[in-house]
């Protein structure tokens, strides 16, 4: 689609462009959202949108974006002997379904053919552009800002004041990509919009509990002087206030440190226990009391270390299936908007995400990024079902019964559907009409046939009414055998016409006798059987040319 936009007034890096792209949703930060970054997480910004609040620039990072335009501005002579064309940066912004998208080029051609995008050269960049390979990370910005600008391909290129260094690469149109730009955007919105700001997390640093006192021991052929029973009792009760219920960042790097300092503990008991052991040879209280302690400190070294393990685990696992749970949920509602289960399984790796990750605030992010690229696609898909739907209402109203695979087909792309259903309906036509056609071919041919039949009777029949017509009606009966004729020798005089005793029956005429296996009909009735006939075609005919 053709989209208008805006050239926005305000000089990059100014107040009123802050301000401004704290408005929008601009290009910079689509590889964010879309969970590509290395820089920033897609929580991270959601945060920053809901509460408007973004991290103080330190002195570190303001010279690196000076440093970036710095090079930038070296750059741009270079860019524009590339291209051909003089380069002018500008700010562009469109309202596009709703969404406030903006983009700032560093450089656009008066042509408004060709984008230039400059980023500032490290190790990451120089490798894959040494292979001609732009990172999939600055893939989204610039497809944002072709499609605000109208452009077809943008010039990618990293340099950091050298142009013997310099490198670069150009970036074609992404359809595929490009697709993805609004759906990504209005989850984003979504998830903003329904987030519960809360506070930045710091860092979890590990604290161990309170120190114990210095453990002192003289000896000489006994102890002359200790503080172990004092030591004992406050170490006991310092192992007994180490927190073992592990649920937050900071709670498992307080519990990971404690499991070294309760080594530690048990380092120095023995190097104390080895001392006195060095004084004298045997001293068993002493002993029994640096055993405890050691062994104390040993246990919950041991139970802590495997409660991390374990909570770390369970965690992990609450965090995996609350993904799982949320997209669930997300394919029952679009269901229930499509009217009934037609979405397929969406994909989401949501393990895969959080592989490596160590802290619960990534793992929570690595989940919530993949789960919202999952409602995009199974967003898109239920939005290409509903449009499958409307169109078999649309073609196939009337011809539901040739759709008992809806569940499948609406999953194809509505061009192959629409063709489908079309193709489907002109088939079935096809049949119904030659199945028309058959029908029609077959009355044709019975009336045909009842042609033939009155064009072979009439001229028998009239042959026979001429016979009768000519010969007297006799009235006596007969009974003498000579005058009596059988059902062969009656056929002969109506040939033509069929004549059988079922149908000399339904007329009237039983036999008057029979020879043998012959049976016999009186010969005075032959006029009157001759009439018979001749009545019983006439009516056949009537009704057959009625």
């Amino acid at each position: 689609m053709k989209i208008k936009a805006t050239i926005i007034e305000h000089a990059q890096g100014s107040e009123g462009w802050l301000a401004h792209r704290a408005k929008c949703l601009n290009a910079s930060e689509l590889a964010v959202a879309m969970g590509l970054s290395s820089y920033l997480s897609r929580g991270e910004l959601i945060q920053q949108k809901a509460t408007g609040l973004v991290p103080e620039v330190d002195a570190g990072t303001q010279r690196r974006f000076d440093d970036g335009h710095r090079f930038e501005a070296m750059a741009r002579e270079w860019a524009e002997e590339i291209v051909g064309e003089d380069l002018y940066p500008v700010v562009l912004a469109a309202e596009v379904e709703g969404l406030p998208l903006s983009v700032s080029v560093d450089g656009l051609t008066i042509s408004e053919e060709v984008i230039w995008e400059h980023k500032t050269l490290n190790e990451k960049l120089r490798t894959a552009l040494a292979d001609g390979v732009i990172p999939d990370e600055y893939h989204p910005q610039m497809e944002q800002g072709l499609m605000l600008s109208g452009a077809s391909r943008c010039l990618f290129m990293a340099s950091n004041g050298s142009k013997e260094t310099m490198q670069f690469a150009w970036y074609e149109s992404n359809p595929e990509l490009r697709a993805k730009i609004v759906p990504t955007w209005k989850q984003f919105q979504a998830d903003v919009d329904n987030h519960t700001p809360t506070v930045a997390p710091v860092q979890a640093v590990g604290r161990t509990p309170e120190t114990l006192p210095a453990l002192r021991i003289e000896v000489t052929g006994h102890v002359t002087a200790s503080n172990l029973i004092a030591f004992k009792e406050h170490a006991l009760a310092v192992f007994e206030s180490i927190n073992t219920d592990l649920a937050t960042d900071q709670d498992f790097a307080d519990a990971e440190k404690t499991v070294k300092w309760c080594g530690e503990v048990e380092d120095k008991l023995a190097a104390a226990k080895a001392h006195a052991l060095a004084q004298t040879e045997s001293i068993d209280a002493l002993f029994r009391a640096i055993d405890d302690i050691a062994a104390e400190a040993r246990a919950k070294r041991l139970e802590l270390d495997k409660l991390v393990k374990q909570r770390k685990e369970a965690i992990r696992q609450e965090i995996l299936v609350e993904g799982q749970t949320a997209l669930a949920a997300h394919i029952k509602a679009l269901n229930e908007k499509l009217g009934k289960a037609y979405m397929p399984a969406i994909p989401a790796d949501f393990a895969g995400a959080m592989k490596g990750k160590k802290t619960v605030t990534s793992l929570r992010d690595a989940v919530q990024t993949v789960l919202a690229n999952a409602k995009i696609e199974a967003d898109a898909v239920a939005e290409r079902i509903q449009a499958n739907l409307t169109t078999l209402r649309e073609f196939g109203k009337d011809h539901t019964f040739l759709f008992a695979d809806t569940a499948t087909i609406v999953l194809k792309a509505n061009d192959d559907l629409t063709m489908l259903v079309k193709q489907r309906i002109a088939d079935h036509q096809a049949a119904e009409d030659k199945k028309l056609e058959a029908e029609r071919e077959r009355i044709r041919s019975e009336e045909d046939a009842r042609a033939q039949v009155t064009q072979v009777v009439q001229q028998p029949v009239q042959e026979v009414v001429q016979s009768v017509q000519a010969a007297p009606v006799q009235k006596q009966a007969v009974t003498k055998t000579d005058e009596m004729m059988t059902l062969g020798e009656l056929k002969i005089k109506l040939a033509p016409i069929q004549i059988t005793e079922d149908g000399l029956q339904s007329v009237g005429f039983a036999p008057a006798g029979t020879r043998m296996a012959s049976k016999l009909y009186l010969v005075s009735d032959f006029p009157r059987i001759c009439q018979a006939l001749i009545e019983h075609l006439e009516n056949t005919m009537q009704e057959a040319t009625a």
